[in-house]
């Protein structure tokens, strides 16, 4: 689906050679007028054109052609997902995956926890940015900054910094307080929103765990813990992108690791809620785990939160979900 023309792709099963149109994009009439013309063409009854059913497919998952290089465009394109399509009709499940579409308010809901995610990354960008300029004059970024902070720094020599590096350094300490109103503007949004919440509300229940904070309670709820509607915990892991690829073919075989093939946000809130999980609730069922296979060694540690993660995000869908408290938490008293 171009900006310009959409290609459109019609059969009516297998063996029935797909027709092609072509439409001006966005233009749903002349949409409805070719699957009119389509339905005629394949000797469809008059019933057979009931209304339109969106399927959203994640591109990943289309088969395509393993040549080093493979013509592509709009045409093959259409061919190959309508021919899919008849696979899926006729019942064969793993053709391809489809995605689980938000609603508008669910979309609009993920604004507030993605913007908050944008403007910590800016603020870090910026720190890191401060960081290397004062390491060209031999110095280091202050730990407490106040006003006016970078007049009293000294170069490797014990001068001060020349003018036009302590006004770069204004500018960008400007722009890091528009960042910082910004960010408190949020965090007080969503506090807000806990604070509104239902009492039988996921947001809710979420945070009363202790070691599961606002943000990370929003993080996992906006990204489709619970909208997505997950039918089982692969589900879930092949969202986090945690799940094992292994390769295993004739006498070779060996683990390639994760596939990391997931969400990012899900992917970095879920590793930071799995550090705050194993220090905030050691009696749980799963920190004793963790420390029980993964207790020795930094390497081991860190490679173990990685399955804390995945098994934390799971237990908290079913917490939200069916209100099975994981075992062993600990609940924090309204």
């Amino acid at each position: 689906m171009g900006k310009k023309e959409w290609k459109l792709a019609m059969t009516s099963g297998f063996g029935v050679d797909p027709w092609l149109r072509t439409v001006a994009a966005g233009d749903l009439r002349a949409v409805e007028s070719a699957l009119g013309r389509g339905r005629l063409r394949l000797g469809l009854p008059a019933t057979a054109q009931l209304g339109v059913r969106n399927r959203v497919v994640d591109s990943a998952s289309i088969e395509v052609n393993r040549r080093a290089r493979r013509a592509k465009t709009d045409r093959l394109d259409a061919l190959k997902l309508v021919r899919m399509l008849v696979r899926v009709c006729y019942g064969e499940r793993r053709a391809w995956s489809e995605v689980r579409v938000p609603t508008v308010a669910e979309e609009a809901a993920r604004q507030v926890s993605r913007e908050r995610t944008a403007l910590t990354q800016e603020q870090t960008r910026r720190i890191n940015q401060m960081r290397g300029w004062l390491a060209t004059w031999g110095c280091a970024l202050p730990r407490h900054r106040k006003n006016g902070w970078w007049t009293a720094v000294r170069d490797w020599a014990g001068a001060p910094l020349p003018v036009e590096v302590q006004t770069r350094l204004a500018r960008a300490e400007a722009r890091g307080a528009v960042v910082e109103h910004q960010l408190a503007e949020l965090e007080h949004q969503q506090e807000a929103a806990v604070a509104a919440a239902a009492p039988a509300s996921a947001l809710r229940q979420l945070v009363q765990l202790k070691g599961v904070a606002t943000t990370s309670a929003s993080v996992l709820l906006d990204e489709g813990l619970v909208w997505r509607a997950f039918r089982n915990r692969r589900q879930i892991g092949g969202l986090l992108g945690f799940a094992p690829t292994p390769h295993d073919s004739g006498e070779s075989t060996r683990e390639q690791g994760i596939s990391h093939a997931g969400n990012k946000r899900l992917q970095t809130i879920s590793i930071q809620l799995a550090w705050s999980w194993v220090h905030w609730q050691p009696l749980s069922v799963l920190t004793q785990w963790y420390h029980e296979h993964f207790g020795t060694g930094k390497r081991a540690r860190r490679i173990g939160i990685v399955a804390v993660a995945r098994k934390l995000v799971i237990a908290l869908w079913r917490y939200v979900t069916t209100g099975v408290v994981p075992a062993g938490a600990i609940v924090k008293v309204a």
